[in-house]
């Protein structure tokens, strides 16, 4: 019997500043994945500066082909953003707008894929409400939200000087995040 490949699990999201909050929270998470023998993709950043979404435009720039390909073969996805002005910032939604080319395959969309949610903003309203918009946009992917969602409030001190997490309630959590997200991609096969 041939063993099943370990799954791959997308991180997507953070800012165009390097090492960004969010950026640190989904390498976090992804690295807990990997101690949990899950494959992992990261697009943040450059990655993610992508011109914007149009579905009546199919030629895509090779920065946009590899974050699709990454998406269509995702068994679990993972997306975390900083929330500006209460929201999900225009770079990660222009970047989840990509997410259409896959509405033709066998897998429409991300559906019945694992979807967890990290968010990072300066102060628990923010931080709360782009969560939420996070958990929704994850539906209209048909995707499963994980029960648990992170909501990082950056103004509290959860990274040392050295960009570490600090803060042990936040690395649970992220912790949990990837234990629900390797355990729902097994799930999910």
């Amino acid at each position: 019997m041939t063993p099943r490949p370990q799954p791959l699990i997308v991180g997507l999201g953070g800012t165009l500043r390097t090492n960004s909050s969010t950026e640190r929270a989904l390498r976090h998470c992804l690295s807990a994945v990997e101690q949990r023998g899950g494959r992992t993709a990261l697009f943040c950043g450059d990655d993610i500066d992508l011109p914007m979404y149009n579905p009546h435009e199919p030629a895509r720039t090779d920065k946009a082909t590899a974050l699709v390909a990454a998406l269509r073969d995702a068994d679990a996805v993972v997306v975390g953003s900083p929330g500006y002005h209460g929201g999900v910032s225009g770079l990660v939604k222009n970047a989840l707008d990509y997410i259409e080319d896959l509405r033709g395959d066998a897998r429409v969309y991300l559906d019945n894929t694992p979807w967890g949610c990290i968010s990072c903003a300066y102060g628990w309203q923010a931080a709360v409400g782009t969560l939420g918009q996070l958990r929704v946009i994850g539906h209209a992917l048909r995707a499963w939200p994980t029960p648990l969602g992170v909501a990082i409030n950056s103004a509290d001190q959860i990274w040392g000087e050295a960009g570490e997490l600090v803060d042990d309630a936040i690395s649970g959590q992220l912790d949990m995040l990837a234990m629900q997200l390797v355990a729902g991609a097994a799930r999910a096969a």
